[in-house]
């Protein structure tokens, strides 16, 4: 296979002369479909081939060895199958779906049957079989490869030829061409492996081609390459590898297998899934009365077997393993949290002391693991996220958000730890929190306020924009007046109906003087008597310019220069072409170049009093930048989304006169137009959607967390557990 990838491209002595684009890399790449799907075949048969050395246990049963046979008779269907898969996987930006092992969520392996969760282990595997085999040649193509994407920074997770698609599209070849389910489980690691050994030369042959021809690589994120399936992603530290958990063990503890199944006398909320069911049956305040009235029976000790049942008697017992592995999902969530840097040693200090407390709940409640909305899950989410918004411990309202966390331990420390004491912890924050954000969150209203009207009127103006054209079409009318028509006064127009209160459609009569401005400068319409009706009626349609623009706010120099140009035109139509001053000044006004760029009329406009109650950052004001500096946070790869992607409540890191800040997104338009950062000291900082784009592809916007991070540490107690199930722990 070497070298054929170049010989198929045709590149000349001289390949600087070919500038790729991204589509020549990915037709490139397609090309090789057949050839990996043949090569993979062909090693399949030799391992299952009797007394070769290369012969994979397993592969002598019948049922793998007659798949292998058929797929290998019919090699030409299933490099098809291969390729069409491949296809599209690619040209979709790498698959809208995502793979098990990429998008392992915590929260949905309760939700996993028997059959999916073996699968996702074998899924795992193969990526794991193939990331292994190119992961020394991966970062250069992904640097490469995001260069041809119009990046500046290294985006893996947006690379369309990453290595899990192609093991997606041949989990789907597989699917189609081996029907027994198990037999495709055993097949699709070894496959994979086979897969990834051509793959990485077909890797490292096209970053040279794309090298050779002169493609720059994209800069690292924070400096430097992290290797390991081009991702950004640290290494599990030693004590998430050394667990009891495995993903099935895991998915019953989230469903409650390990709990005790007697109701519990003292805590409603390990309560079985029946709840539901009584609760439409309007008898739960019924049951919890009866609860409540029963005495409370002393809880017995853990039984010495790991495996064993709780007796009817010890009902206040877990059983032993589910009870360790509880112990251990909260000590890696609380490992997880400390290794996050992210959060500030001074807080994680404080995390370390509401572990022991955490501990003690997640024993007598199980819950906490499956509910998102349980309160103590609620107040770690609460702490974890707000303390994002600081950088450094020197930041202003830092010692007053510690202080409230200090409290918090001391009030944890001095009661019993269950439910209702994280419940009565929660509102007790909130409280103090209230207090603090009170003005921040009047000037956030306020800000929001204006971008929502900014929003609707700029929307409303491009219809009347629309209109506008369409109202001119065919009419000799020059560029500045065009230009002007669906441009500014679009917006005056907008502004003035989203203003009357009556719902008037022309309140002030701005829309309908644009046919009178529209028949005062056509050089058609030079009729008897058009002079005298000018004369009359120039003063009050340009006093109704004005006072239009001056209700906008539109700037001053822009208004001048289009007054100045109509006045000219106007001069000259008035002499009716006698002055041959006054008309070349009107020809000199016509033949003046668009003020507006060709975005203009889609771009979001906002008046003074709205850009300084939100801080609005215009497109016209960035500037290109630098990538992110090396001390801002490392962004993983599935937060490059687009900027409506972008959901609220995500930290980012923003780069404001060279200074970077900490500002959480927290309003988007609801037609996702605009979008409003601040951060924790009030500062607000609002863009359009272009503009948003615009700062992430140079990395002046990156993100810090999408997701609350108490969920992203427990979503790597599951890899944990899915790294644990491929090592084929117990």
């Amino acid at each position: 296979m070497a070298n054929l990838l170049k010989l198929r491209l045709g590149v000349s002595d001289d390949p600087s002369a070919f500038q790729p684009s991204l589509n020549d890399c990915l037709e490139a790449m397609l090309k090789q479909a057949d050839l990996l799907v043949h090569d993979m075949l062909s090693g399949l048969e030799a391992a299952a081939a009797p007394g070769n050395a290369r012969r994979i246990p397993g592969f002598e049963q019948a049922g793998t060895q007659i798949a292998i046979e058929d797929m290998a008779a019919n090699a030409q269907s299933v490099a098809a199958t291969y390729r069409g898969e491949l296809t599209r996987l690619v040209y979709e930006g790498g698959g809208k779906e995502q793979a098990h092992a990429e998008a392992l969520r915590f929260e949905d392996l309760r939700l996993f049957e028997d059959d999916e969760l073996d699968q996702s282990i074998e899924v795992a595997r193969a990526q794991q079989e193939v990331s292994l085999a190119v992961d020394d040649v991966l970062p250069t193509l992904d640097a490469l490869v995001s260069t041809l994407l119009g990046w500046r920074t290294i985006q893996p997770g947006l690379n369309p030829v990453r290595p899990e698609v192609f093991v997606r599209a041949l989990q789907s070849c597989l699917s189609q061409h081996v029907p027994d389910a198990s037999v495709r489980d055993f097949l699709i690691a070894p496959a994979a492996g086979l897969l990834g050994a051509n793959l990485r030369r077909l890797y490292r042959e096209l970053s040279d081609w794309l090298r050779s021809c002169g493609v720059e690589p994209a800069v690292p994120i924070g400096g430097r390459v992290h290797k390991g399936s081009g991702s950004s992603g640290k290494p599990a530290a030693d004590s998430v590898s050394k667990t009891l958990l495995t993903l099935d063990r895991l998915r019953k503890l989230l469903a409650g297998d390990f709990d005790n199944k007697a109701p519990r006398q003292d805590f409603l909320y390990t309560m079985p899934a029946s709840m539901a069911m009584l609760q439409e049956m309007k008898q739960v305040d019924a049951l919890v009365n009866k609860l409540e009235k029963r005495p409370k029976a002393p809880a017995a000790p853990p039984p010495a077997d790991m495996l064993a049942q709780a007796p009817p008697e010890q009902d206040q017992a877990l059983p032993r393993l589910g009870l360790q592995l509880g112990q251990e999902v909260v000590r890696l969530m609380f490992d997880n949290l400390a290794q996050d840097k992210r959060l500030l040693p001074e807080f994680k200090r404080q995390l370390k002391t509401i572990e022991p407390g955490m501990l003690r709940l997640a024993e007598l409640d199980s819950r906490f693991f499956s509910d998102r909305t349980h309160p103590a899950r609620q107040f770690l989410d609460r702490i974890t996220q707000r303390s994002l918004a600081f950088t450094s411990e020197s930041d202003p309202g830092w010692q007053r958000f510690q202080a409230t966390v200090e409290d918090s331990v001391r009030w944890l420390t001095s009661k019993v730890v269950d439910a209702d004491t994280f419940g009565e912890l929660i509102d007790h924050l909130q409280t103090q929190w209230a207090g603090q954000d009170e003005g921040l969150m009047q000037r956030r209203e306020e800000a929001a306020r204006a971008l929502l009207h900014a929003e609707q009127r700029n929307l409303l103006a491009q219809k009347l924009a629309a209109e506008f054209m369409q109202q001119i079409e065919g009419l000799e009318v020059a560029d500045f007046v065009s230009d002007f028509l669906r441009n500014s006064w679009a917006q005056v127009v907008a502004e003035a109906q989203l203003s009357c209160a009556d719902g008037s459609d022309d309140p002030y009569g701005y829309r309908a003087m644009v046919d009178d401005m529209v028949w005062s400068i056509q050089k058609s319409t030079a009729t008897r008597g058009r002079a005298r009706r000018l004369v009359q009626m120039i003063p009050g349609l340009l006093a109704k310019l004005r006072e239009g623009l001056d209700r906008i706010e539109y700037p001053p120099e822009l208004t001048a220069r289009f007054f100045n140009n109509l006045i000219a035109i106007h001069r000259a139509a008035v002499h009716e072409g006698r002055d041959a001053v006054s008309q070349a000044a009107a020809d000199a006004a016509e033949a003046q170049e668009s003020q507006f760029s060709d975005s203009a009329v889609d771009a979001v406009w906002l008046d003074e009093q709205e850009v300084a109650e939100s801080g609005y950052v215009a497109e016209e004001a960035v500037a290109p930048e630098e990538p992110a500096s090396p001390d801002a946070m490392e962004e993983e790869p599935a937060a490059q989304a687009r900027a409506g992607d972008m959901r609220t409540g995500t930290w980012v890191e923003l780069l404001v006169k060279d200074q970077w800040i900490r500002a959480q997104l927290t309003w988007a338009s609801p037609h996702s137009t605009l979008f409003m950062f601040t951060s924790l000291a009030g500062s607000a900082h609002s863009m359009s959607r272009r503009t948003l784009d615009r700062l992430r592809a140079q990395g002046s916007i990156k993100i810090v967390a999408e997701r609350n991070v108490v969920d992203e540490a427990l979503d790597k107690v599951a890899k944990a557990a899915l790294r644990n199930s491929l090592d084929g722990k117990a």
